[in-house]
């Protein structure tokens, strides 16, 4: 298996691939370490998953390097990636005992009702390429937290990554047999698809999601698709300061090239404001560097994956030829790495595709609205359901709007953005179920109840 540079195209490494084999062999292994891993006090469970964020911040710049030089974000975005998943472990070790303690319901002078949060088992995480430390952390965190085995796989584009996490948790004190990686593509996904796992916790498109979730449905144990977005976005006309909002959204729009499921995937902006926003948007994206993820100030990186960029320019050529204007970009960059020119549309509707099917990359679509009814009835035209954002002067007017869009997350002046304290979930497309905060903690468990008289 060969590990390739999006921003050089080079062979950074060859690696072997795991076969059904090996990952038997794995599987039996988590099987057999799981029950005496659940055995181990949950505070020395949360004090090994706290020294595993320690040794993330201490050796942050060269796995920010190992990052940067397999998924190509620059090197900035991947130290904030790592910071930010150091952030969200530290919610979840600080509040792991409160809720995935046991919880007395009734204590009577004859009764006593409580529920215990037991572990699933063995769990099999499919995980993602376009943030593996923040989308790894969601899922292993909290299971090792509450007492599970992992067979952890990476994507195949950020597999490096994947063995980094591995090797410093069992440097942290995990046990060597309660979190393994599956090394490989697709196959060695279906594989474990056929492996007797007490769970399965996936992120990745929506094509995909639905293909796992019908697989394992016969197994009847706990499955979660995080999946992707066409995540909209409402710029009212009571905005404070045109050119500030633009500059936020833009990086919205554009942060990690793109390449998130909550990154902004369309604009709608009120007639009064249109031209201004569309005129400082433009002067804000024009305004970042694109080149080798490694050098310092480049906000536009490579794509991770070199079949995107044919994606992307169907999307946009479809746009044209349906009467889109192009204000910025539209192409490929020549020359060697998956770069995609940085894109702006304008005069869009939803006949196109890049309105109505997640692009992934660094493309926009911005649609002039008369009103909020207008808005609000596009926003809701979408098999989507991940997030959605308003901005306004005015709380109670953007929380009216939101409350009308089936997402999982709601923003008000903000957006692209991921707390450990609140649920991160998706509706219809974008999946069912949900991680961080306290109902991610407890994903990871089966509750018993007990009714102990005496």
């Amino acid at each position: 298996m060969q590990i390739v540079n999006p921003a050089t195209e080079e062979i950074i490494k060859e690696l072997k691939e795991d076969d059904e084999q090996s990952l038997n062999r794995k599987f039996k292994e988590l099987k057999s370490a799981q029950q005496d891993w659940q055995r181990v006090p949950l505070g020395e469970r949360i004090d090994f998953l706290r020294k595993f964020s320690q040794l993330l911040k201490k050796n942050i710049e060269s796995l920010a390097s190992v990052l940067t030089s397999e998924v190509g974000k620059p090197l900035q975005q991947s130290r904030n990636e790592i910071n930010g998943a150091c952030a969200r472990i530290q919610w979840l070790t600080d509040n792991a005992s409160k809720y995935l303690s046991d919880e007395v319901m009734i204590h009577e002078q004859s009764l006593t009702e409580k529920i215990v949060y037991e572990p699933l088992g063995v769990i099999g995480n499919i995980s993602a390429w376009n943030y593996p430390y923040l989308v790894g952390v969601n899922v292993f965190v909290p299971a090792l937290l509450a007492g599970n085995a992992v067979m952890y796989k990476p994507s195949e584009y950020s597999i490096l990554t994947g063995l980094e996490i591995e090797k410093l948790l069992n440097e942290a004190g995990i046990p060597q047999n309660v979190f393994h990686v599956a090394v490989g593509g697709r196959g060695v996904g279906e594989i474990l698809l056929n492996l007797p796992m007490d769970g399965y916790f996936f992120t990745g498109s929506y094509k995909t999601g639905k293909y796992i979730y019908g697989k394992v449905a016969p197994k009847m144990v706990p499955c979660q698709c995080e999946l992707g977005g066409k995540d909209p976005l409402y710029v009212a006309d009571d905005v404070a300061d045109i050119k500030s909002v633009a500059a936020g959204t833009a990086d919205g729009a554009f942060y990690n090239n793109g390449q998130s499921c909550c990154a902004v995937e369309r604009i709608y902006v009120h007639e009064k404001i249109y031209d201004k926003y569309v005129d400082e948007f433009v002067k804000e994206v024009q305004s970042w560097k694109i080149g080798s993820p490694f050098e310092k100030g480049v906000y536009f990186g490579p794509l991770s994956r070199r079949e995107q960029i044919k994606f992307l320019q169907i999307q946009v050529d479809e746009a044209i030829q349906k009467g889109a204007k192009v204000l910025l970009g539209g192409q490929a960059v020549s020359g060697k790495g998956f770069y995609f020119q940085p894109t702006v549309l304008t005069n869009v509707n939803h006949s196109m595709s890049v309105m109505r099917e997640e692009s992934f990359g660094p493309v926009i679509g911005i649609m002039k609205v008369k009103n909020d009814a207008e808005a609000i009835e596009l926003m809701k035209d979408t098999e989507y359901g991940l997030t959605a954002s308003v901005y306004s002067s005015d709380q109670n007017h953007a929380e009216t709007i939101l409350q009308q869009i089936n997402t999982g997350t709601g923003y008000w002046n903000c957006c692209d953005r991921v707390s450990a304290s609140v649920p991160w979930s998706g509706r219809n497309h974008s999946g069912f179920g949900a991680t961080l905060s306290h109902a991610g903690l407890r994903a990871f468990t089966k509750p018993k109840a007990y009714h102990l008289k005496g």
